[in-house]
């Protein structure tokens, strides 16, 4: 198989635009890292609600809050990446099937 790792659509083995997109760039690993630290001081947040520590409850969730929108912001940052690089792609080989990306 050819090396395909610059180009962030594998056009060989899927209909899909941005299918796998995730796990073939690398780069998306930041943001989901951040969403499961988030997810992990949202548990924390709830359960000192849960006994009593308010505290630590709201820094448990404002932390949440934060890293979960960082997260968000990060993947929504690779993925305009992303289909900017597509759209590259399908400039430089005009020949290949073109669909404009929609998200």
């Amino acid at each position: 198989m050819p090396d395909t790792s610059r180009d962030p659509v594998d056009h060989a083995r899927t209909t899909r635009q941005h299918a796998g997109e995730t796990m073939k760039a690398g780069k998306h690993a930041v943001g989901l890292i951040a969403i499961g630290i988030g997810l992990v001081a949202l548990s924390a947040g709830l359960f000192a609600f849960a006994n009593g520590d308010t505290t630590l409850g709201i820094i448990g969730v404002v932390l949440a809050v934060l890293l979960g929108g960082a997260g968000l912001a990060w993947l929504a940052f690779r993925h305009r990446k992303t289909q900017e690089q597509q759209v590259d792609w399908h400039r430089e080989h005009p020949h290949a099937h073109y669909e404009p990306p929609t998200s």
